[in-house]
């Protein structure tokens, strides 16, 4: 298995799934700090109607119209969410569960009566995501990874993920100590010149590249989760910034390895005929580890900034 059938089937839905649980948990960090952890599930229900109907238009499955079909919903669901607020007095909370809802089951509906029979989009592949179809036809060992003619046959979705991740990993980097500043005292941050708005909006429109690159190879499930349960896990582990973003990585890559072999060979094991999802797996791993740290985890008192970063 760890020869030429593992390169071929295996290796690249694991490293798929390693760059997009960890390009959802970094950001992720900063949403927890931020008590705006929710916004992960609310991109990943947004997304969905922007793609389709990005897909309806253009008639392919691409990154640039995928981001700006998604970029559209997102900006119809925060119209939608200021018009439904300032009508219907009620509050933002609440507005944002009746769009999010709405725009995600508005989604499903298009795909349903959309003809995307000859490619990958449907209503399971948005839920559970397409990884474990992701394989390496070229492969013929692990030679390959040294091979260039092999490695133009790699999934287009493991180049596209690894691009994500490292565009997520340079702005983590880069914005460091403005966004660690603003997550722990926003008001100290404001006194000090930072521009806590901007760098708010970035911090969410950085966390919806990471939901929309994501979207086509796992699904929504793994986005959802990974946003939140590697990041609040790894809070329970240390109330110091530095150590909690690297616990949250180590989480979200045991999650996607763990998940994908559990899902491929758990119900043989246990003597079930087939396998189950590897995203449905993988997310259920990420909150088995969450439950373990909330149980044993030393820093597992109630929920509160880090005292230090």
């Amino acid at each position: 298995m760890m020869g030429e059938e593992f390169v071929a089937l295996s290796l690249p839905p694991i490293l798929i799934g390693i760059c997009a649980a960890v390009a959802c948990a970094l950001p992720g960090n900063f949403l927890l700090l931020r008590r705006q952890a929710l916004i992960g599930d609310a991109i990943s229900h947004v997304v969905l109607p922007g793609i389709v109907g990005a897909f309806l238009l253009t008639g392919m499955i691409a990154a640039l119209p995928m981001m700006l079909g998604a970029g559209a919903a997102a900006l119809v669901a925060v119209a939608l969410i200021e018009v439904i607020r300032r009508l219907g007095k009620i509050e933002p909370g609440a507005a944002m569960g009746v769009v999010f809802t709405a725009m995600f089951a508005g989604g499903v509906l298009l795909l349903e009566q959309s003809d995307t029979s000859d490619v990958h989009l449907d209503v399971q592949h948005a839920l559970y995501g397409n990884l474990e179809s992701l394989i390496w036809l070229d492969a013929f060992g692990w030679s390959s990874l040294f091979e260039w003619e092999a490695l133009t046959g790699l999934p287009p979705e493991l180049p596209r993920m690894a691009a994500t991740l490292l565009f997520v990993s340079g702005f983590t980097w880069v914005f460091w100590r403005p966004l660690k500043i603003s997550s722990f005292d926003e008001g100290f941050a404001r006194t000090v010149g930072l521009p806590t708005g901007v760098l708010g909006l970035s911090l969410v429109v950085v966390a919806a590249i990471a939901a929309v690159a994501a979207f086509d190879a796992v699904g929504s499930i793994i986005v959802i989760a990974m946003f939140i349960c590697p990041p609040a896990a790894a809070r329970l582990m240390t109330n110091r910034l530095e150590a909690q973003v690297a616990w949250s990585v180590g989480f979200a890559v045991i999650s996607a390895i763990l998940g994908y072999v559990l899902a491929g060979y758990g119900p043989l094991w246990l003597g079930f005929d087939d396998a189950v999802s590897a995203a449905g797996m993988i997310a259920t791993v990420s909150g088995v580890i969450l439950a373990l740290a909330a149980v044993f985890g030393p820093e597992r008192a109630p929920m509160r900034a880090p005292a230090e970063g």
